[in-house]
């Protein structure tokens, strides 16, 4: 990012949640030991149900009863799980865009417009966008239409028509600032 007063790049203060690993308790530890125990059992059957593939695209986020597995977001390629303890969320590491709808917005100098927007984003940390935020998609696609509005709200027309590059710059520093702990970059035009 550049910061426009001083013409300097600065780095982003990153909120990045550490997810310490918690103790199991002994229940926890039955349970993954009966886990381990019908795999091996079902030694035959059982790389069909404990071999996971990820694309090179996606990561998954494996919750061990709960609790974030060590070592964070497993993947691309395989890895492996234990059938009823751990739970998979796979996440689309892939930029991602959508239309903003049209919405119709009072300017300052009280001029009703229609305005659409297109907002392109990220996810760069799987295990926050599956921790921080229950639907990391439509979460940003919802913020995205109320930075629109509230942004052009406070302007003139004739400041919407000459200034379209400072408010997508704007927008985007709006977006990254409130998308950053859900672990989303994300890009406004």
């Amino acid at each position: 990012m550049v910061d426009a007063e001083k013409g300097t790049a600065s780095t982003s203060n990153r909120h990045n949640p550490t997810y310490d690993e918690q103790e199991i308790s002994f229940c926890g530890i039955l349970i993954i030991a009966g886990s381990i125990l019908l795999c091996i059992v079902f030694f035959p059957l059982a790389p069909f149900f404990v071999i996971k593939v990820v694309a090179q695209y996606e990561k998954a986020v494996i919750l061990r009863l709960g609790v974030i597995r060590k070592g964070g977001a497993a993947g691309p390629g395989l890895f492996t799980f234990l059938p009823c303890v751990d739970e998979i969320h796979v996440v689309d590491m892939r930029t991602v865009s959508f239309d903003v709808p049209p919405q119709e917005i009072l300017t300052k100098d009280s001029v009703t417009i229609t305005v659409d927007a297109v907002v392109y984003f990220r996810i760069q940390d799987a295990v926050s966008s599956v921790c921080n935020v229950d639907n990391v998609k439509n979460a940003t696609r919802l913020l995205a239409q109320t930075t629109l509005r509230n942004m052009l709200g406070t302007k003139s027309l004739s400041e919407i028509l000459s200034e379209r590059e400072e408010i997508s710059n704007s927008m985007q520093q709006i977006l990254d600032e409130a998308t950053d702990p859900w672990g989303v970059k994300g890009r406004a035009s």
